[in-house]
């Protein structure tokens, strides 16, 4: 119930105006976000770089609600790629796009102008030497964003996708993705879906996720486990183990400031462990799926109000 609640927050213009209003929440989001520009996201790669962790870096942005916003924050992920290889850091850092911030709900033909903006971010991929991941969002946008990612592999085979457990349709789709060269990151899922499209109870996305897992790690493609549930975790080494993968053909994913010794022991243990590091002021809706996808997150909030 109180997943819900945090995920319908993430949706109202009055729950943002009320959480971004308290000036303590900074302190909460800090631990989530590594910053509000991009010296701060490289400054974050730098520093897991030097630890053995991998980047995945997100322009936080969604919702985008003009063709010049969208292009705005296109030019900043082709800027932030090629600051990536001035640093010599593209190969400890890809980036994760959301086609909304790039235009795809625009009236009158958003689908094709996120298409050509994320065209314009993977040129810059690829001239800096890695790579990119879209993001995927609600239920009403995986058939679009799906386009788009088949579009993009023509010319750019390595680009990742997304795909959510909660959904009854996942199954199939990672059929459909588990081919040779496909990078496919492994979700739960973090937006309310109504009982039509998605499991609603925590078993089922849970046990959907191992039997979604299984379909990847035998598939031909490079599965990428994204979470912090240590049962999803060590389903999916025994699901690589069980195909004979190596730590180079699959990695592990984790947020950025969640569970920060289990990314170490897993970088230390040889695994390939990569952390979503979110940047950028727009930082709500990201923010509140945080805290609806684990009760401590919540708690740590709470006590971050009561002790300011």
């Amino acid at each position: 119930m109180l997943s819900t609640v945090l995920l319908r927050a993430s949706r109202s213009p009055f729950a943002r105006r009320a959480v971004t209003s308290i000036p303590v929440t900074r302190k909460v989001v800090d631990r989530f976000v590594a910053g509000e520009d991009m010296d701060a996201a490289i400054s974050a790669v730098r520093a897991l770089k030097a630890q053995g962790l991998y980047a995945t870096l997100d322009h936080l942005g969604e919702d985008t609600t003009s063709a010049a916003q969208a292009a705005g924050i296109r030019d900043s992920y082709v800027a932030l790629l090629a600051r990536l290889k001035a640093e010599g850091l593209a190969d400890a850092a890809e980036v994760s796009v959301k086609l909304s911030a790039l235009g795809q709900a625009l009236p009158g033909g958003g689908e094709q102008l996120a298409l050509d903006n994320a065209r314009a971010v993977c040129v810059a991929a690829a001239d800096a030497g890695t790579t990119v991941t879209l993001d995927m969002e609600d239920h009403t946008t995986i058939d679009s964003t799906l386009r788009v990612l088949k579009v993009l592999r023509e010319d750019y085979p390595w680009v990742g996708a997304v795909l959510q457990s909660m959904l009854h349709r996942t199954e199939q789709d990672c059929r459909d993705l588990a081919y040779p060269g496909s990078r496919v990151r492994l979700v739960k899922g973090a937006y309310a879906e109504p009982a039509s499209v998605a499991h609603q109870d925590k078993p089922e996305v849970d046990a959907a996720y191992e039997r979604c897992l299984a379909i990847l790690m035998a598939g031909g493609g490079y599965p990428m486990v994204a979470s912090h549930d240590s049962r999803m975790i060590r389903a999916g080494r025994a699901a690589a183990q069980a195909n004979g993968r190596t730590a180079g053909d699959h990695e592990f994913q984790m947020l950025y400031g969640i569970r920060q010794d289990e990314q170490l022991k897993a970088a230390r243990a040889g695994e390939r462990m990569r952390v979503y590091v979110p940047f950028g002021t727009d930082w709500y809706g990201y923010f509140m799926r945080r805290l609806a996808e684990r009760p401590a997150n919540v708690a740590f909030f709470l006590r971050a109000l009561i002790g300011r």
